[in-house]
């Protein structure tokens, strides 16, 4: 995984909102395929009407002159800092170059989306291939448009950047949800994640099955599995939610959080020192298959900008959410 995928939300996730809205041509596969989630398969015996099924975006043969292109609308706006293009399984029919462009736009029809400005320079691609591009961080925008030469197909785009939140507008005393993806919060790491994602554990609505969420093996030693979470802004939390959506028999037996707040200087450091935080969550009991919420039992340790899941001794958790009040002094 590159380091701003490891830093930065993917906005070009179809988890979290985003959608392609347009495209020159997707004969063989569809354009919204391109920002699933999930990795990439192949299955070999798989057709469909049109042709072999494959897992992300693909144009038929161009036989006349130009070339394709498909435009995708952000999660929500955002600032973007590095772009992922992966043609995995895409072989003999691989685009072989893309470029990208990027604008604001607040119009939902897409013949009225002007504006648009360079992102990234036309570059060459191969086929079943992950490529990772780091770029100068763009302006806050809505909409990229990618365009590949001639034709042929792209697996998955990702873009990974920081959303745009108006923190000045929060009204005094509101709650916000500040571990979200669409605010900003990151699942920065974990000490197993053997099956599942992190980044699962901050996305909008409920687990769609127990492979939506962080999973950890059996543990076979003494101590316990932890997740490490960047919130999206410096808060006070006043509300947590633990779900153990669709983890029936692997569900963690308790759980706990650490928090701390976290300046630039020093923070690789103090990231690393999860396990001496203060607790804002003493270990708590949970249960399969259902959304637990603490409040009372909150210990009050101020603004923090980071927390650490623990999960006794191991197992699997779909969803987490931290309201907070939003720190004045840093809004």
């Amino acid at each position: 995984m590159s380091e701003f995928a490891k830093q930065w939300v993917n906005l070009a996730s179809e988890k979290l909102g985003a959608k392609a809205i347009a495209c020159t041509d997707d004969f063989f596969a569809p354009m919204q395929r391109m920002l699933q989630d999930h990795a990439p398969v192949f299955i070999e015996d798989k057709y469909d009407d049109n042709g072999k099924w494959m897992d992300g975006w693909e144009s038929r043969r161009k036989r006349v002159a130009g070339h394709d292109w498909c435009i995708v609308k952000l999660a929500v706006p955002g600032v973007i800092h590095g772009i992922e293009i992966d043609t995995s399984h895409f072989t003999g029919n691989y685009a072989p170059a893309a470029s990208l462009e990027a604008c604001y736009c607040q119009d939902e029809l897409v013949d009225h989306i002007e504006g648009w400005q360079p992102l990234l320079e036309k570059t060459n691609l191969e086929g079943d291939s992950h490529q990772s591009l780091a770029i100068d961080p763009s302006d806050v925008v809505t909409h990229v448009r990618l365009h590949i030469y001639p034709d042929g197909g792209i697996a998955r785009l990702r873009l990974f950047g920081r959303p745009t939140v108006d923190w000045k507008s929060v009204e005094p005393g509101t709650l916000v949800d500040i571990a979200s993806s669409l605010n900003g919060g990151v699942a920065l790491d974990c000490n197993d994640q053997h099956y599942g994602d992190i980044r699962n554990l901050l996305t909008p609505g409920r687990g769609e099955n127990m492979g939506d969420g962080w999973e950890t093996r059996r543990r076979r030693t003494p101590g316990n599995d932890w997740v490490t979470i960047a919130l999206a802004h410096p808060g006070a939390i006043q509300k947590v939610e633990i779900d153990t959506a669709h983890f029936k028999g692997n569900y963690p037996d308790r759980c706990s959080i650490q928090g701390t707040l976290i300046h630039a200087s020093g923070t690789e450091k103090t990231v690393s020192d999860g396990e001496n935080w203060p607790v804002l969550l003493p270990e708590m009991k949970l249960s399969a298959d259902a959304q637990h919420y603490f409040d009372s039992e909150l210990a009050d340790i101020g603004p923090i900008s980071h927390v650490r899941i623990n999960i006794f001794p191991d197992g699997g958790l779909s969803r987490v959410r931290l309201w907070a009040y939003i720190a004045e002094e840093n809004a």
